[in-house]
């Protein structure tokens, strides 16, 4: 499914998994070069996501088993390389990476040039990528509709409250997010609940949080 065309760049998706993952495909029709993100099942779908294009990488939002499950497989059936965060020395993710990726580097997709961002929390290596005009990020698990991702710990969750306010917020209102699960949001529709949800004391909370909680 085609869901966005900006100045020649679009953004197919499809759902893959048990987990109810979104595969993603970056396309720049002008060149026809493409970047696949988060193949977490199902090759020959992700193979249909990049009909007609020339694959030139796999970016990983992150590297939880939903989101790498056909990364093997993609990388052996695309032999192009693979883009990941390094994450952190505690939470290091056994990953032979081609190219590592930080907060302010960029991905080429043909004439286009994507941004990264680093947005820890949910976990170490979390990265979302932005495409900037019109802008619209490709979010990985780092907020959905309902909520910021899931944490593990009291630390996890101190860090997705410094990623929403330092990061995601500073993203305009028309930021269109393509999350990990479920369906996509303006961000400008959701900012004030995230605002309310910062502004909540939340103690030694972690898990699986909404922003009504």
């Amino acid at each position: 499914m085609e869901i966005y065309n900006a100045f020649g760049l679009k953004i197919r998706t499809c759902q893959v998994g048990p987990w109810g993952l979104n595969a993603y495909a970056l396309v720049c029709w002008e060149s026809r070069k493409s970047v696949l993100i988060d193949p977490g099942a199902d090759p020959e779908a992700l193979e249909r996501l990049l009909a007609e294009s020339d694959p030139v990488a796999i970016v990983l939002t992150h590297t939880h088993s939903d989101h790498t499950g056909s990364l093997a497989e993609m990388r052996k059936r695309l032999r192009v390389p693979v883009m990941a965060h390094p994450g952190d020395e505690t939470h290091r993710q056994n990953l032979d990476a081609d190219q590592w990726l930080h907060h302010g580097s960029t991905v080429d997709v043909g004439i286009h040039q994507i941004n990264v961002y680093h947005t820890p929390g949910h976990s170490a290596d979390q990265i979302s990528l932005m495409v900037e005009d019109p802008p619209a990020a490709m979010v990985g698990d780092t907020i959905f509709q309902g909520g910021p991702g899931k944490t593990w710990s009291a630390e996890e969750f101190r860090i997705t409250l410094e990623t929403l306010r330092k990061v995601v917020l500073s993203w305009p209102d028309e930021t269109l997010c393509y999350p990990g699960h479920g369906p996509g949001f303006c961000l400008g529709d959701m900012r004030k609940h995230i605002e309310n949800f910062l502004n909540k004391d939340h103690g030694s909370f972690f898990g699986d949080a909404t922003w009504d909680m």
